[in-house]
């Protein structure tokens, strides 16, 4: 088999399914991510249950309307994916660049609104290592904070250079209305990214 032949067949659509095997191989990686932050979110629910003198109430340490507003700023760039994708498939090269592009830079407004939130919170001695803190019990509500936020917030950076790679690809031409599998997969696992975050947001910040 030759080179050629091996990439036509990994693009080749599977039987039944109608789709790929790049695409398969990302939802298989999306679910494992699914198991991830299920457990992340699950330890945290059962946490703040068994220990609820350990979490404030909302709005007391964590400033709600700012990452309110940061959360409306990744909806946002779900829906310039959106328009990404659909650009591309009707084959506008043009719009493909400008919405990746918007994507891309609002994924860095919002990892560099949540460094800003960070920094807040840590000049008001709100951090993991605190023994314990004015608002709280204890150094449990900070460490679960972090923890599911910062992993969060390492996947939407990872998201972010990723984004910028397909916008390279997408200055050179790689993308077409035939061929925008890339395009595609970024797209698949962005609103994954977005999913989590709102999810998140409900049950840490607001609940």
């Amino acid at each position: 088999m030759t080179t050629a032949t091996a990439v036509l067949e990994t693009r080749r659509p599977m039987p039944g399914m109608g789709v790929y095997n790049m695409k398969l191989g990302m939802w298989v990686f999306l679910l494992s991510e699914v198991m991830f932050f299920t457990s992340l979110i699950g330890a945290y629910i059962i946490l703040r249950a068994a220990h609820p003198d350990a979490f404030a109430e909302p709005g007391v340490v964590l400033n709600v309307p700012l990452t309110a507003f940061n959360t409306f700023v990744l909806i946002c760039s779900s829906v310039t994916m959106v328009k990404a994708f659909a650009a591309i498939e009707h084959g506008d090269q043009a719009g493909l660049k400008r919405w990746l592009i918007a994507t891309a830079l609002l994924g860095m407004f919002f990892v560099g609104v949540q460094v800003v939130e960070y920094i807040k919170l840590a000049e008001h001695g709100f951090v993991p290592a605190t023994a314990a803190y004015a608002a709280a019990g204890g150094p449990l509500y900070g460490v679960t904070f972090y923890t599911m936020t910062g992993f969060h917030g390492a996947h939407v950076s990872i998201g972010v250079l990723c984004l910028w790679f397909t916008v390279f690809q997408a200055f050179r031409g790689r993308y077409t209305r035939e061929k925008h599998g890339g395009v595609e997969i970024m797209g698949l696992y962005w609103h994954f990214v977005d999913l989590v975050w709102i999810i998140l947001f409900t049950i840490v910040y607001l609940i």
